[in-house]
């Protein structure tokens, strides 16, 4: 497992998330804060076009490409739990793997890590199988790309069986319950979207190391990396206010990959 300082932290949006004539969010100005980005790989989101853009704007800044992965789902935004046999879902990270990486370095740079999205990221914090899978299309593409997911996560044991580092990550903007994990979207209150809340939050992630999970009590979490969402409304506010309230904290931003 790859933990930094708790005064060292990197920070991930999700990017490359339009489809077509469909844009959500905006790219170009969370580039401009984050150090790393989880580019949707075309399973949920994203097209070939958009990738390319993303990539390209990523490679200018100098922030990290990660693979964000998902279950084939374009029509549920790879937030539907899906079933997949263990050799398919492996087949099929290693497909969007290969084709991100391919289209990074065509831009002049290269997939740095990788990171479930949706559904598939929660599933596989829990189920051994799927978590083993994902790992598996990791080693076969490439054993030295690191794996983003949570603290606890069954993620952690698959990965170090195959020889792969795993990168602990924590939410910002996202609800926990007292067991360390996220709030299902389904539910209310799963998605923070006050700026000053939503900072505070992540500058207690990264100097403290703890969350106050949803029903009031304290959740330990040591996190090198923490996410704000682009696809929530004001995000770019919200980014920018979580990158500052960081940096007035002391702590630096500084990728893990």
């Amino acid at each position: 497992m790859m933990d930094g300082s708790h005064q060292e932290i990197d920070l991930n949006a999700d990017l490359g998330e339009g489809f077509g004539v469909w844009r959500l969010g905006d790219d170009e100005a969370l580039l401009d804060i984050v150090t790393s980005a989880n580019v949707a790989c075309g399973f949920h989101a994203g097209d070939p076009v958009t990738i390319r853009r993303t990539c390209a704007a990523a490679v200018d800044r100098g922030v990290r490409i990660g693979a964000q992965v998902s279950y084939r789902d374009l029509a549920g935004f790879g937030r539907r739990e899906m079933e997949v046999d263990p050799e398919e879902l492996c087949a099929e990270v290693l497909y969007q793997i290969a084709a991100l990486d391919g289209i990074a370095r065509a831009m002049g740079g290269e997939v740095s890590y990788v990171k479930p999205h949706g559904a598939l990221y929660n599933r596989v914090c829990r189920d051994r199988e799927q978590a083993e899978a994902l790992v598996a299309a990791v080693a076969d593409f490439s054993p030295a790309l690191p794996v983003l997911t949570l603290p606890g996560s069954v993620v952690h044991e698959a990965a170090a069986a195959q020889g792969i580092a795993t990168v602990n990550e924590a939410f910002a903007d996202r609800a926990y319950t007292p067991e360390g994990a996220l709030v299902s979207r389904r539910l209310p209150g799963a998605v923070l979207h006050d700026p000053a809340e939503v900072s505070a939050r992540a500058v207690r992630m990264a100097v403290e190391g703890e969350v106050t999970a949803r029903d009031g009590s304290r959740v330990a979490l040591s996190a090198r990396s923490i996410c704000v969402h682009g696809d929530t409304p004001g995000a770019v506010t919200l980014a920018r206010s979580v990158r500052q309230a960081l940096t007035d904290a002391g702590v630096r931003l500084r990728p893990f990959a």
